[in-house]
């Protein structure tokens, strides 16, 4: 008798083929920056890479997941903006407009009993109507969290400020700022795995979650 059942391999292929995906732009960007040290020439890598991230997502899911596409089209639009005016300020304020608007939204959902990080990631994980508000509450932080450190980071003036409370000569700004998104990066991936055990204990579908990170690249 011939097993019909479809094997679960493909499935976590794409899991991982999408994380890569997802964190393929910061990783291009950061390399560029890091070798050129030129904040504007590794921009224009960080737009082409997010579009390119963008249509290998959808060549891979055949569909556009919500949350890297949120981050993608935010990744391509305060790029071009940075590359156009040569002013690397929105680069670098694209995770504070971004993970704001979304700490806003999410947090100001709990109240009204709204859960539209189910929305974001509902295909992805199955879970009871409990553990999305707890998700949501903690996401929510989590991107407020990003948003206020990314304020810190992002001006010369406080970490200026920050490194002469350490006793340490000033630093290059942009260095300290693209090294904080690396940082950002393995925290995001941390966090995202933290929230494993909360969505297995309160699955509502019998497969195996992927990891969900809430920071997809830049």
């Amino acid at each position: 008798m011939t097993d019909t059942t479809a094997s679960p391999e493909p499935k976590k292929n794409r899991q991982w083929i999408r994380q890569a995906v997802d964190f393929g732009a910061l990783a291009a960007f950061m390399i560029s920056y890091f070798v050129s040290r030129d904040m504007i020439l590794a921009t224009w890598v960080l737009v082409g890479a997010s579009g390119l991230a963008l249509i290998i997502g959808y060549a891979v899911e055949r569909r556009f997941a919500p949350l890297p596409l949120i981050t993608g089209l935010f990744a391509l639009v305060f790029g071009l903006l940075t590359v156009l005016t040569h002013d690397d300020l929105y680069v670098k304020l694209k995770l504070t407009v971004q993970n704001g608007l979304l700490a806003v939204i999410l947090l100001g959902s709990i109240p009204l009993k709204k859960y539209p990080f189910k929305a974001l990631l509902g295909s992805a994980i199955k879970v009871n109507d409990a553990a999305w508000r707890t998700l949501t509450l903690r996401y929510g932080l989590y991107f407020l969290a990003v948003a206020i450190l990314n304020e810190i980071f992002r001006s010369p003036a406080a970490v200026t400020a920050l490194w002469h409370a350490l006793g340490r000569d000033t630093p290059n700004p942009n260095d300290v700022w693209t090294s904080f998104r690396g940082v950002l990066w393995i925290a995001a991936s941390i966090f995202g795995l933290s929230q494993v055990p909360l969505i297995m204990k309160n699955m509502t579908k019998d497969e195996e979650p992927g990891p969900i990170s809430p920071d997809t690249g830049m």
